[in-house]
């Protein structure tokens, strides 16, 4: 039913409507259910009424829109009329001729009393023969004659016995005031925007699935007081499907993370219904003139005098308008006089429509409202709002003048108001004459403002001013000497952007573009060697320069504020993916006591796992500035609750992360995230969701953790032999380039595959090789690797414990399975390492296959499993199979039907389990059944699959 997207959390309030609509003789009862627009009054009234139906009730729309007369009393006669003819009891012609015999001998305004009185007795006395409800809706578009009619026979002349349901908005001089409509309801039922789980329950029910929670962040921050309304909600989740800012992932509803999630969405007067219903045609344009002046800068109360003629008369008219928009709350006004649209979705839809206003040349008189009493430096410094209106001003507005404002406005802006500082620079970019000697300058105060500040996106738009400054200083050098001229502050620039783009885990450079750059880059040193990190931590193959750890320098010339790192902390990054002589050699390029010992491990780590943002935050130390929003940071979060086990906030990352969006399309977002959400789905048993993220790494991207993933894919698809062939030549390759980070889990992999599939040769192998990558690596993740492996091919249950005390000091839980599943099947007590085992495969949700070679070793052992929660704890077997049918999609009727109880039993038991499972509506109770949470909260008993279906695969414990 196409109403239930306006029932969400309107249970109560249909119970309250269908009972009045059932309602007999003296207990008959007016209702108002009125709200704003787009609540889903309509709905809410559809819903009554079918329920009473349902229930035996007789229910009756008064259709007072159906007449061809005027309105009025003879508008509402017609009404009544149409009325009537639906009531079957035989009297119908007596009761018709009653009303059109007074109707037609009416000759002044005092047979009208008559006539009323006429219909509310004949609407009585149908309802004695055939007891029904009347319905009426949008009663705000009612012309005024027809309810002053249809409220005096309600109110002086009301038929008793007949309930009668009236559905509007509070607005309108017509009936909601003292003496109209509103005024002869016994009760007014107001319907209140959604709250937050009602707008999340709504957006399910919408999608069909799950929604990400950053998708409701954005609903809520684009509709603003119109969060939750449900037709506004609906209107922009359909806009953004079209539009394709919509994409699942993992059977759950997520949204692209653009800069600019205001598209329009809808018609204008769609919203703007939902705001202002009655807004005339002028208002409307006025509303589209202030929201593109508003887009275009900040607008103040006084700045209106500056639209159209510039007369009295006109400034007088311009300013009414706008208090009428701000009392219809379709423009607010703050202390400081500023105008904006509490609604932005609204505002950006109204910029899709033309006006006939000279917009830049309101900017410009802005501007010159204020530069006519002060110079431009003085205009920008002390309002540097204007560097705004200096943009939307356009060519309006000589340079001679713009660009010493923007200068101002940027340099005063740069500590309170950064996203606008980094506008005004950039405009002022795009002003400067190619090869103007301010560029370099320009361009590095503008890099490292942003970086200041972790705003990469700032730094990402200087790109393409600062590549065409880069390309003509190198042409027009001869030494190539980066500190002759403005080489130092290119070199800065450059770096800082560099550093953004590797923050967004995207090449500096494309393919098509890299020779582009490559002679340009040749007297940067420090900058090539910056590009290089990019393919040490996996986000692409970088073949722009090679270290020379000979001639690297240690300083490199950055400001002091600056997180760019030096050369030597570039070095010391790549060489933590290398061999400790590396790292040795690195270290010591490096102040005494730079970076301590545990912090090298820390760096290790990262290396392997391609965590930029955990590397240059150990190197840099309190100089880093943090990642902001950045694909690094969401990366960096989901390697941290990987490793944690909290492997469904990982998965929540690999989302955010996959839904950034890529514009020049030359490598997509963090590879090495949809590896890692790739392995989680592996070894929870998904492998339909594994293989889906494994295939959007392209073939070309080569890194150890990648390797890892492919072969447990292969092997739990049932490739054992591909599986291990593949990990083979992974590893040796990895050794071959140099690459020892993270190679020991990939041997350890093969190591464990062998092991399952009973080939010791293979086994034995794998070991020998992890010995002698230990010795060339030298990192706590090697020696734990070696003491795993040591533990499985010879049984040796020390070494598993020497390797379970390393890794619960440094916190890796999935490694740490591995660990215990060991020491389950060699230690001399087993029992312990099972609970711990199940512990940890209950806190990750490791998937049947897994669980299986889990239970196949215990009972070998001899050890009895853990026992299962009591149904006391958890849920019950009615229980179960009452969430299995709201999964199925079963209504309250058909379940009852089913389990031959009411529709009442129902109801109570779904209340209890929304308790018991914290899950406030049937779409998230059947999301957290489909999804595995009931049995990871252990209120469902772990039979094998996330809801008690079989799992696929056949697979082996991931290390």
């Amino acid at each position: 039913m196409r109403h239930r997207e306006s029932l969400i959390d309107r249970d109560r309030e249909v119970d309250e409507v269908a009972q009045i609509l059932g309602s007999t003789g003296t207990s008959a009862q007016t209702l108002l259910i009125t709200g704003p627009a787009g609540v889903g009054k309509t709905a809410v009234l559809e819903r009554a009424r079918l329920v009473a139906t349902r229930n035996g009730a007789k229910v009756v729309t008064m259709n007072w829109e159906d007449t061809e007369e005027p309105p009025g009393v003879a508008a509402l006669a017609d009404a009544v009329c149409d009325v009537l003819a639906r009531i079957h009891d035989g009297w119908l012609p007596a009761r018709i001729t009653a009303v059109r015999r007074v109707q037609w001998r009416i000759t002044h305004r005092a047979g009208e009393s008559i006539l009323l009185k006429t219909m509310g007795e004949v609407l009585a006395d149908a309802a004695q023969s055939v007891p029904f409800a009347v319905v009426l809706d949008d009663v705000q578009r009612m012309p005024s004659q027809t309810a002053s009619a249809l409220g005096a026979v309600l109110r002086a002349f009301r038929p008793t016995d007949i309930p009668v349901v009236m559905a509007g908005r509070p607005v309108g001089a017509g009936w909601a005031d003292g003496g109209g409509l509103a005024a002869t309801a016994d009760r007014v039922l107001e319907l209140r925007p959604l709250p937050p789980s009602g707008i999340g329950e709504l957006a399910a029910w919408w999608a069909g699935c799950p929604v990400e929670p950053a998708l409701l962040t954005a609903l809520s921050r684009v509709l603003g007081p119109l969060a939750g309304n449900p037709e506004a909600v609906l209107s922009l989740l359909t806009c953004w499907r079209e539009s394709g800012s919509l994409v699942e992932l993992d059977g759950r509803l997520c949204l692209t993370q653009r800069t600019d999630l205001l598209d329009p969405v809808s018609r204008p007067d769609g919203l703007l219904r939902l705001v202002r219903p009655d807004m005339a045609a002028e208002s409307v344009e006025l509303a589209a003139t202030l929201a593109h002046l508003i887009g275009g800068g900040e607008l103040r109360l006084d700045d209106l005098r500056f639209m159209g003629p510039h007369d009295g008369a006109h400034a007088e008219s311009v300013a009414a308008s706008v208090d009428q928009l701000v009392k219809s709350q379709v423009l607010t006004v703050d202390g400081d006089r500023r105008l904006s649209f509490p609604v932005p979705a609204l505002a950006t839809t109204l910029r899709t429509l033309p006006v006939r206003s000279d917009l830049p040349g309101v900017h410009a008189q802005i501007v010159k409202s204020v530069t006519d009493r002060m110079d431009a430096a003085t205009a920008g410094a002390r309002y540097p709002y204007l560097a705004d209106h200096v943009e939307a001003a356009g060519s309006l507005l000589d340079d001679e003048l713009a660009i010493p404002l923007l200068f101002a406005a940027a340099r005063n802006d740069a500590r309170s108001a950064l996203p606008r500082a980094a506008r005004a620079y950039r405009s002022a970019l795009r002003r400067l004459p190619p090869g103007d000697p301010r560029t370099p300058a320009l361009l590095r105060e503008a890099a490292e403002l942003s970086l200041r500040y972790a705003d990469y996106e700032g730094v990402l738009e200087l790109g393409q001013p600062l590549l065409a400054c880069v390309e003509r200083w190198a042409d027009s050098t001869s030494a190539g000497d980066p500190s002759a001229g403005h080489g130092t502050a290119l070199q800065v620039a450059l770096q800082s952007w560099v550093f953004a783009v590797l923050h967004e885990h995207r090449l500096p450079f494309c393919q098509r573009a890299g020779a582009r750059y490559r002679t340009a880059l040749e007297p940067m040193p420090a900058v090539a060697r910056a590009v290089s990190i990019a393919a040490l931590y996996g986000i692409g193959p970088v073949t722009l320069t090679a270290w020379d750890d000979e001639q690297t320098p240690t300083s490199t010339p950055t400001c002091g504020y600056s997180p760019l790192p030096a050369p030597a902390e570039l070095r010391l990054m790549a060489a933590a993916v290398g061999s400790k002589a590396q790292i040795d050699s690195a270290r010591q390029a490096l102040p005494s006591g730079a970076v301590a010992e545990e912090a090298l491990d820390r760096l290790r780590n990262a290396a392997a796992y391609g965590d930029l943002a955990g590397a240059f935050a150990t190197v840099l130390g309190e100089r880093y500035t943090g990642a902001g929003h950045s694909t690094a940071i969401r990366y960096q979060a989901m390697v941290r609750d990987y490793l944690k086990g909290r492997w469904d906030s990982a998965l929540t990352s690999a989302r955010r992360i996959e839904t950034r969006s890529r514009p020049d399309g030359e490598v997509g977002p963090g590879q090495l995230a949809r590896a890692l959400a790739a392995e989680i789905y592996c070894m929870r048993g998904e492998l339909r969701h594994a293989h889906a993220w494994l295939d959007l790494i392209p073939d070309n991207v080569i890194h150890p953790l990648v390797d890892r993933v492919r072969i447990a894919v292969r092997y739990w698809s049932g490739q054992t032999d591909e599986a291990l062939a593949a990990g083979w030549r992974d590893a040796r390759r990895a050794r071959k380039n140099g690459t020892l980070a993270g190679v020991e889990r990939v041997l350890l992999r093969i190591l464990m595959v062998a092991a399952l599939e009973d080939r010791p040769e293979t086994a034995q192998q794998a070991l020998e090789e992890l010995e002698a990558l230990h010795k060339e690596a030298a990192s706590p993740m090697s020696r734990e690797a070696v003491l795993i492996g040591r533990g499985m091919v010879h049984r040796d249950a020390d070494s598993l414990l020497a390797a379970h005390r390393s890794l619960t000091r440094r916190g890796d839980a999935p490694l740490g399975l591995l660990c215990s599943y060991g020491l389950l099947e060699v230690g001399d007590d087993p029992q312990p390492w099972l609970t711990e085992v199940k512990r940890i495969s209950h806190m990750m949700a490791i998937g049947r296959p897994v669980r299986a070679v889990i239970d196949r070793t215990a009972q070998r052992r001899n050890i009895s499993l853990p026992r299962r929660r009591s149904a006391s704890k958890g849920l019950s077997d009615e229980d179960i199979t009452l969430i299995e049918m709201i999964s199925g999609g079963l209504t309250n009727r058909q379940i009852a039907a089913r389990l031959a109880c009411s529709e009442k039993t129902v109801e109570q038991r779904l209340t209890r389990i929304f308790r018991r499972t914290g899950c406030p509506s049937r779409v998230k109770l059947a999301a957290a059944w489909l999804d595995g949470t009931l049995v990871r909260l252990g209120l469902v008993p772990d039979t094998g699959g996330h809801n008690g279906a079989p799992a696929p695969g056949n697979g082996a414990i991931g290390s």
